[in-house]
């Protein structure tokens, strides 16, 4: 046990609630970890993939009800429902506590409990935070192991007196209907009960990592943000660092992991992955503003990875990793749609059923061997492209912050924007199409300012007036720009190609912030001319371009309509400098008449 009395205190009242027969503390020993995977293996928890092929890789399959994040489950237990905010969902802290102690109650007769200590960031870095999850899964105890830094470096960094954040997680029986994220953010406490899935239950994550370090962020000086970060390094070997947010389905993680075309490549460009999905950000020593990725490893959707849109991630996952719900092959090899290779010729699918190429249910319809959200977890340190400042506990500076949407008319390929306020209200209104039926409808828009909307953990109207603040406290800020890979033709095909293309566009934006970059200016910010990337080696059609840079007048008129729709949700509470960009943004349109001014 540790020797902070803090901590046994609180893990003793968890083990009284939730009676275990047993608590394991874990050191994060190699020897810990083979004799997890072994007791894994037994129970059937985890199954052992070809060792030639997948060394080191286990499979895991969750139950079919526990498949991803359970949004309309996830609660803020703020001490008011204002501090929470119109988008998030709300519980006083006593209904919390009730609630989820009615359920972990006795949840844990007969298995064991373990304690896992953690640090999201580099142990010691003045950037990160320590947690101690509690759990009764073998599953989430090894990819926790993979994900943050975990055992007694971590322990040794807390002391006799550290604070942690008190991360408690159970099974229970998995039902959804006994299903609680909460979030005690006054407590700096995590509580997440009958879900297996990474999303709910590796609670270093979006619970840590966003929910609660958003708050404790605003409260201290700093940004906890659902960004990656990327470096850089031009032909004279120098590294420039951006940040970029994008909302799910655009890309993120393969800019992560982009790897430079031929063109860009034979000028001498390399790309360093620093993070895929989250960045804290502090301001430095020297005025600007610097950022770690407090996680370890990747989380990665496994369906649509193969080696044209993300060759890096595929490299990555082919030792160490877990793979959770896609198809586990009968050769023990793993395969999931739009991804490499054709498929075992036969297999158990991810509701554990058999499964061959070509079938089809009783409608017709084909049948998917994986979950179109299962996953892969695997070590950042394993990735191609992974800088070696991965661990620099000061961090890597950020030159560029980019927001990203999908948007098949509107938003040109890429934009800077005029200041720091008129970045945050980019961010602000950041917004995709959707793109399938199921979702909902066809291109209807959905709003996810700085792709926040389900993780920030307080009034989004407040993250908006927050992050104007942060703009007066950088005296060096990054610039600020908006992208969108999604843009198409009046035929419905994407207009760019995207992928590892997209350097061509970050090689602009680094111009830009060294005051270089051909430019035009527009009502929505600074656009590239069509000269201005370079295309080297890149054909598109003609006119494809003047296309992708377009500004439509008309169309950004009715957007701001709608930006307002979106911000009446926050009236009473919403900055009057975003009402004030606003209207600069509406005069600037006024001003202007037709079509690509």
């Amino acid at each position: 046990m540790p020797d902070n009395l803090k901590l046994n205190e609180w893990v003793a009242e968890m083990a009284a609630l939730c009676a275990p027969d047993r608590v394991v503390w874990l050191d994060g020993s190699e020897e810990e970890k083979r004799r997890l995977e072994g007791a894994a293996v037994a129970s059937g928890e985890l199954t052992a993939l070809d060792p030639a092929r997948f060394p080191g890789c286990f499979y895991h399959r969750t139950d079919p009800r526990d498949v991803a994040r359970t949004e309309h489950l996830t609660f803020i237990c703020s001490r008011t429902q204002a501090e929470a905010g119109p988008t998030n969902n709300w519980l006083s802290p006593e209904d919390g506590y009730r609630r989820a102690s009615e359920i972990f109650k006795g949840s844990m007769k007969g298995r064991a409990m373990y304690a896992i200590p953690f640090s999201m960031g580099p142990v010691g870095s003045p950037f990160s935070k320590i947690g101690v999850q509690l759990t009764d899964s073998i599953y989430v105890c090894l990819n926790m192991r993979i994900m943050t830094r975990i055992g007694d470096p971590v322990r040794a960094a807390l002391g006799p007196d550290g604070d942690f954040t008190k991360c408690l997680h159970g099974k229970a029986d998995l039902s959804p209907e006994r299903r609680l994220i909460l979030h005690f953010p006054e407590d700096n406490a995590i509580w997440s009960v009958g879900s297996g899935y990474g999303g709910n239950a590796l609670l270093g994550k979006k619970c840590l990592s966003l929910r609660i370090a958003s708050w404790q962020a605003r409260r201290e000086g700093w940004l906890a943000e659902h960004m990656l970060i990327l470096g850089i390094e031009d032909p004279a070997g120098k590294v420039e660092y951006v940040t970029a947010a994008f909302p799910s389905a655009c890309g993120k993680t393969n800019l992560a992991m982009l790897i430079p075309p031929d063109g860009l490549k034979r000028k001498g460009y390399k790309v360093w992955t620093v993070g895929d999905d989250i960045a804290w950000l502090r301001v430095g020593s020297d005025g600007r503003l610097w950022a770690v990725n407090p996680e370890a490893g990747f989380f990665g959707v496994a369906p649509g990875t193969n080696s044209r849109s993300n060759p890096n991630a595929l490299a990555t996952a082919r030792r160490n990793t877990i793979f959770t719900n896609v198809l586990l092959g009968d050769d023990k090899t793993v395969w999931w749609e739009d991804g490499e290779g054709a498929p075992p010729a036969s297999g158990t699918d991810w509701q554990g059923r058999p499964w061959k190429p070509g079938m089809k249910d009783a409608d017709g319809r084909r049948v998917v061997g994986a979950h179109p959200n299962s996953r892969f977890t695997a070590p950042l340190a394993q990735c191609p492209s992974a800088s070696p400042r991965c661990d620099d506990p000061q961090g890597v500076p950020i030159s560029a912050v980019i927001f990203g949407s999908r948007r098949a008319r509107l938003a040109p390929l890429v934009y800077q924007t005029f200041d720091w306020d008129h970045g945050v209200y980019a961010g602000a209104t950041v917004a995709s199409e959707r793109m399938a039926a199921a979702d909902g409808k066809v291109g209807e828009v959905r709003r996810d300012p700085m792709a926040m909307l389900p993780f920030c953990g307080y009034n989004m109207a407040d993250y908006f007036t927050y992050w104007l603040q942060m703009g007066r406290r950088i005296p060096s800020p990054p610039k600020i720009f908006h992208v969108n890979w999604f843009r198409r033709d009046e035929q419905g095909r994407f207009l760019w190609p995207g992928y590892g293309e997209n350097l061509r566009v970050l090689e602009w934006v680094l111009a830009r912030c060294r005051g270089a970059g051909k430019a035009r200016q527009t009502p929505i910010g600074w656009v590239p001319t069509a000269d201005a990337l370079d295309l080297t080696g890149l054909e598109l059609p003609a006119g494809a371009m003047d296309k992708l840079l377009a500004v439509d007048v008309e169309a950004w008129k009715a957007e701001v309509e709608d930006h307002g729709r979106f911000f009446s949700r926050f009236e009473g509470r919403l900055s009057p400098d975003i009402k004030r960009q606003q209207a600069l943004l509406a005069e600037r349109l006024a001003a202007c008449v037709g079509v690509g001014k």
